[in-house]
């Protein structure tokens, strides 16, 4: 949360895992300052059983490249650290380096609220090899998080059907980071409000809530603790109904609406927040409209989630709002996004051309896609989106538009599919360049708008909750074969005799 807010320092040289500056001294010390690199950051699956995920956090990582500094008490505290075997863990001359340490890295990302798909880059890191690896870290903790926060309440949002939800998880959130980014990435993705006053100041992200079942309980009576409510907020009244029993609660708010009308206000409406609440919100709106109080809106909470709101809707629950809190703070039933960020290209000092790496492992699953990647989005006549090809973009400037138009699909070589004459778009655009930020910074209402054009082109068969059609992702055949004559290298190499004794 300090990322976004230049009036405050910041420890974002710190934010990170000890390796990276293990490493980094390490490519200090041997002279590999000048060596380039390009890295990707990506994830493999798609989380809660999603086709897609909304890309979210990219705005960040500007700030986070240009406060990347270490201050005097970091340099001591590096200083400080001792090697398991002994002796410190960092010379003094790298320290030293550190004192004067900026950034020069060129960074190109998704924008913030487009879809992102299983495989293709989200981010792109080139520079500096040593600069490139000390951004792992606080990289994906920046992306990570909030693009599955975004994934999880597109989901939800999409089960509401166009009824409003409001972000309820400050108080289950992981801390109050988390519940920052909570409340900044779920506005992103379709939530039309949170609790938290804090994310409101800083982001502008419109604020909600009334009252708690506690202030009912410090009154005698529910009645006496409705009207003193209404008599303190006539303009922001809704009120809590389950306290003791909703049944009781609905006759008790149905009196303080008359009253409020008697006075020319109105009862903007009443949260249920336990129970069945597809019976009870049907009883509620029952006597509303008996009594002429069509106006007053149905507000549910009680930890709902796509599937519980999907279902309350599809028995006819007359539900206006949702406010959802612990399973869209939580992203409940899945933790993590798994992103990753691995080392695509590397070019020495003095080469003019890149040479394409990548991560084989013992795992088929989890070899990694060289070069120096750009992704580019085909759209039907409609302009829906149909498939994403990932290529080699220093390919492209080596020998002019020299990509082709068909696309292998990264975890099905069979599956091949032509793209020639679609219309397209690329994905990754400018965001950071020799450590400064290039791109303008965009109000969150432009990603929020962003986002929801997104999904609204997206075919419902790539949204439905269970079994969703697989989104195509593959990379042009001119990268396929790069990736596959790599593969075929490693394996020949490691596949060498080994020194072998027969047992005795």
């Amino acid at each position: 949360m300090a990322l976004t807010d230049p009036s405050r320092p910041t420890d974002v040289a710190l934010l990170t895992d000890l390796y990276e500056l293990t490493m980094a001294q390490g490519l200090w010390e041997h002279g590999k300052l000048e060596e380039r690199d390009c890295f990707t950051a990506f994830y493999r699956d798609h989380p809660f059983g999603s086709a897609y995920a909304v890309m979210c956090g990219t705005a960040e990582l500007a700030d986070l490249v240009e406060n990347t500094r270490f201050t005097s008490e970091d340099i001591d505290y590096l200083a400080s650290l001792k090697a398991p075997a002994g002796g410190a863990l960092f010379k003094p001359g790298f320290l030293e380096y550190l004192r004067d340490f900026r950034m020069h890295v060129d960074i190109d990302a998704v924008p913030e609220g487009e879809l992102v798909f299983a495989r293709e880059p989200m981010v792109r890191v080139m520079g500096p090899a040593l600069e490139c690896q000390m951004l792992e870290t606080a990289l994906l903790n920046t992306i990570n998080f909030q693009t599955l926060v975004a994934t999880k309440t597109a989901r939800v949002v999409g089960a509401a059907k166009g009824r409003p939800v409001a972000e309820f998880g400050l108080r289950r959130a992981q801390g109050p980071d988390g519940g920052m980014a909570v409340a900044r990435a779920s506005y992103v993705a379709g939530c039309a409000s949170t609790s938290n006053v804090l994310a409101g100041r800083k982001y502008g992200i419109p604020v909600s809530g009334t009252h708690a079942h506690s202030w009912v309980m410090s009154f005698e009576t529910e009645l006496e603790a409705f009207r003193a409510f209404a008599a303190t907020s006539p303009n922001n009244c809704t009120l809590l109904i389950d306290t003791y029993d909703v049944r009781e609660g609905v006759e008790n708010a149905i009196t303080v609406a008359h009253e409020m009308e008697a006075r020319g206000e109105r009862l903007a409406g009443i949260r249920i927040d336990s129970g069945d609440l597809a019976r009870l919100s049907k009883y509620v709106r029952g006597r509303f409209d008996e009594e002429g109080l069509e106006y007053v809106k149905i507000v549910v909470s009680n930890d709902l989630d796509e599937y519980t709101i999907q279902s309350l809707l599809d028995q006819g629950a007359p539900i206006d709002s949702f406010g959802v809190g612990t399973k869209l703070a939580t992203c409940y039933d899945q933790p993590a996004l798994g992103g990753v960020y691995k080392l695509a290209a590397r070019r020495d000092p003095g080469d003019a051309a890149w040479t394409p790496v990548m991560k084989l492992s013992e795992q088929p699953y989890k070899r990694t896609i060289p070069g120096v990647q750009q992704v580019r989005r085909y759209f039907d006549d409609a302009g829906s989106p149909v498939c994403d090809m990932i290529y080699d973009e220093a390919y492209v400037e080596g020998a002019g538009d020299a990509r082709g138009t068909t696309l292998v699909a990264v975890n099905d070589a069979a599956l091949v599919t032509s793209v020639a004459g679609m219309e397209y778009r690329e994905l990754l655009e400018p965001v950071v360049r020799d450590g400064h930020a290039v791109a303008p910074r965009e109000p969150l209402t432009a990603a929020r708008e962003r986002c929801a054009s997104a999904l609204a082109a997206l075919d419902p068969e790539y949204k439905r909750f269970l079994y969703p059609q697989s989104y195509i992702v593959g990379m042009e055949a001119g990268l396929a074969r790069v990736r596959d004559e790599l593969v075929r290298e490693r394996m020949n190499a490691a596949a060498s005799p080994m020194p072998w004794k027969a047992p005795k």
